[in-house]
């Protein structure tokens, strides 16, 4: 959504980079370039004021003018302006007391309230909760069906006494639903209400009727991201018309600009809670303002990519993988094809590259990455006897050619996936032989070859540092991304090296070819 405000920002500061010193001149037109940049985005014009303000006067300040790099003191001053937009710090729902907790969802048509409401349901199902969900939009066509299925989905009941589609007192049905909760011991009734194509005044007075009868703990305002400038006026009206006290963001996957990301916490004076990026019910998460000005500025989100690692890599994939590194075992074709499943657990991979730092001078290749050529390599590597999985040196030209037939690739890919393997290989070697890995340290042995050289121990200098990288199922990495520039230092270790990705292999355009 960010990527054409994303593209100017960069373009704005690589123009800083080559200067020294920066002028009054230079901070003008870099604030003009800005707010240019912001009002094409279709960010709200106070708010756009407001943030080209705060930047020049503290880009006049002495925190600039002092620093050893003026260009790099603007960048940062620009990402905490923006975080500043976006609401500072994130902020969790707020529980009542005495349970349940009541959540009133509200907002225009198809801005994607129920949607939303299955998602945020089977969040809180996954935080321990046991969640309600109330379908009070007796309005739309086959709100209550689409509700109830998308209940099934997350595995959370729905309150739907009324059919919809016309029929039925929504208000009733919302404050029937608070005592179900209680008998049904449900700790959070998330209560979705009805919309309209625009802001009217049986829509508010409606949504201000069940406000008083379930007296929510939250009233959540959810905006379509892809709106515009439109956004602003919906979320003054239904903060003034029903009394928001959060906001959540939808379709931040889409093609906007995504204005109203940035306009709307400015605006309604509320906190942003969620971001809701895809139609899959795992599509959703808590919104953290300092990760998405870190996107906008093409700094990649290092924190969510790895909260989202640590929930594809299951715990004993871990120790399993920790005690091969130490014990000094081979990393086999099964260890791969584990690595690489947990690494399609996270998403497609385009998304999962995307987060990487630096990454936003290589959109266009990111945007043909395909996943599908994972699939094959899996389909490649269950293709294989155990034998063959275990130790891939017995993989002679007949057993390729079997293994292609048997996987429905060519002997030309499963050289390559060999190929491929052997880099890894290496490369989980490498790792084992750094220091800082939890359970100890591989003993150093002497290697009579190395010896007879003029060298000592065993040949591999020793490096100190964290396990950083991918693991071995991970594809490589672009070339021209600087691992060692990820924030606060965690560069790789010294004399680790990743392959360079091909990414011809990896394209659409590769199915396209066959």
């Amino acid at each position: 959504m960010f990527d054409t405000l994303s593209d100017r920002l960069s373009g704005i500061f690589t123009k800083l980079r080559g200067k020294g010193r920066l002028t009054d001149a230079d901070i003008d037109a870099t604030a003009r370039e800005i707010r240019l940049a912001l009002l094409e985005a279709d960010v709200a014009l106070p708010v756009v004021k407001a943030f080209i303000t705060s930047v020049k006067d503290r880009a006049r300040g002495a925190e600039v003018s002092q620093a050893l790099n003026p260009a790099q003191q603007v960048i940062k001053i620009v990402h905490e302006e923006l975080v500043a937009i976006l609401g500072g710090e994130n902020r969790r729902l707020q529980f009542a007391k005495q349970p349940p907790t009541v959540i009133m969802l509200a907002g225009l048509q198809g801005s994607g309230k129920t949607t939303l409401a299955g998602k945020l349901a089977g969040w809180l199902r996954g935080q321990g909760h046991q969640p309600l969900l109330v379908a009070a939009d007796l309005q739309r066509p086959n709100a209550v069906n689409q509700l109830q299925v998308l209940g099934g989905r997350a595995g959370v009941e729905v309150f739907a006494p009324e059919p919809g589609n016309g029929v039925g007192d929504p208000v009733q049905v919302a404050r029937a639903s608070i005592e179900h909760a209680r008998r049904a011991a449900r700790d959070i009734v998330i209560v979705d209400t009805a919309g309209r194509l625009g802001i009217d005044a049986e829509m508010m007075a409606q949504a201000a009727a069940i406000r008083d009868a379930v007296d929510p703990d939250e009233v959540i305002f959810v905006i379509d991201a892809m709106v515009g400038q439109d956004a602003v006026r919906t979320a003054e009206a239904f903060r003034d018309g029903v009394g928001i006290t959060g906001v959540v963001l939808s379709k931040l996957d889409g093609d906007a600009r995504g204005g109203a990301a940035l306009s709307v916490r400015q605006v309604t004076g509320q906190p942003i809670l969620f971001a809701s990026t895809g139609e899959k019910l795992t599509d959703f998460d808590v919104f953290h303002p300092d990760r998405m000005a870190s996107r906008i500025l093409g700094m990649g989100d290092v924190l969510t990519l790895i909260e989202q690692a640590e929930q594809a890599f299951d715990a004993d994939q871990k120790e399993k993988m920790t005690a091969k590194l130490m014990g000094g075992e081979q990393f086999t074709l099964e260890d791969f094809l584990d690595q690489l499943i947990a690494v399609r657990r996270m998403g497609p991979i385009a998304n999962v590259l995307a987060m990487m730092p630096g990454m936003g001078q290589m959109k266009d290749q990111l945007a043909e990455l395909d996943d599908k050529h994972f699939d094959r390599v899996t389909a490649i590597i269950r293709s294989m006897t155990p034998g063959e999985r275990t130790n891939p040196k017995i993989i002679n030209g007949s057993r390729r050619a079997r293994i292609a037939n048997g996987s429905g690739v060519t002997v030309m890919d499963v050289n390559q996936l060999l190929n491929r393997f052997t880099e890894a290989q290496k490369m989980m070697k490498q790792m084992g032989g750094m220091m800082g890995l939890p359970g100890g340290r591989r003993k150093a042995t002497k290697s009579p070859k190395n010896k007879r050289k003029g060298t000592k121990g065993g040949g591999r200098p020793r490096v100190g540092g964290p396990a950083g990288g991918f693991p071995g199922g991970m594809p490589q990495l672009p070339p021209g991304l600087d691992p060692n520039a990820l924030p606060g230092g965690q560069g790789l270790p010294p004399g680790f090296k990743l392959p360079k990705l091909d990414f011809n292999k990896l394209t659409k355009r590769d199915d396209q070819d066959r």
